[in-house]
């Protein structure tokens, strides 16, 4: 498989099955917009998506009941489905798969670590050399009484990173832990964290990290023009 010349550059949503999705919806519904959509497994049977990345061979859906929750929707809806879903192996069942380029994406990045069906979407927008992504309802941990985790955080932050050292901006939903996005800013530098006036690293509109203590973060925000990341809050009626 070539790259996709059209990809090149272009801002994408990646969208996932944990509760975070809520912020991408929630982005839609303030006028946030994306070049492309890409969603993965049965995040199929909600948004309006331009691309599919489901690495489980299609025997999972429809031949087991592996896929839990997932089967019936995903039994329903793959067949009928037209854009590309990038997978491990063509399934005359499904005939929108497409075979995910592994060898190319593996023998460009150097790297076939690969753990997680939303890390080889991120791989996959690296290797197209897309200009931003940004990230919902990619969670793997959750804070209850314990903190409870999902394999595949790890793999995923590896190709985020080299997404961020070739030049691919990175967004994350304020509501996952991924990258510890929701986290406070005044509490991510470990050790800093516990001064009394603890240190922020934020950056600003060209990339570039800017770190001061709490105490004087508003006026470099300023200076800089720096902004929080952080989705809308649901809309409202304008004026009343």
């Amino acid at each position: 498989m070539d790259r996709i010349k059209e990809l090149k550059g272009k801002k994408i949503a990646l969208v996932g099955l944990g509760a975070s999705q809520i912020d991408f919806v929630i982005g839609l519904e303030n006028s946030q917009e994306w070049d492309e959509v890409w969603v993965i497994n049965s995040a199929i049977s909600v948004y309006n998506y331009d691309r599919v990345f489901m690495m489980d061979p299609v025997s999972r859906y429809f031949d087991t009941e592996d896929a839990g929750h997932q089967t019936k929707v995903m039994r329903k809806l793959l067949p009928a489905v037209t854009k590309p879903i990038y997978s491990c192996e063509l399934d005359e069942r499904v005939p929108a798969i497409v075979e995910y380029p592994l060898a190319e994406v593996a023998t460009s990045s150097k790297s076939a670590y690969l753990n997680t069906t939303a890390a080889y979407a991120v791989a996959f927008a690296l290797w197209n050399k897309v200009g931003r992504i940004d990230l919902f309802g990619m969670d793997f941990s959750y804070r209850h009484n314990i903190h409870f985790a999902e394999a595949g955080r790890a793999c995923m932050e590896f190709w985020l990173s080299k997404c961020i050292s070739e030049g691919v901006a990175v967004g994350a939903s304020p509501s996952t832990s991924l990258l510890d996005s929701d986290v406070p800013p005044s509490e991510r530098l470990y050790g800093y964290h516990r001064l009394e006036d603890p240190m922020i690293a934020m950056p600003n509109p060209e990339g570039e990290w800017i770190l001061c203590p709490r105490s004087k973060f508003p006026e470099m925000a300023i200076k800089y023009n720096i902004k929080e990341a952080k989705m809308p809050s649901a809309p409202e009626p304008y004026k009343g």
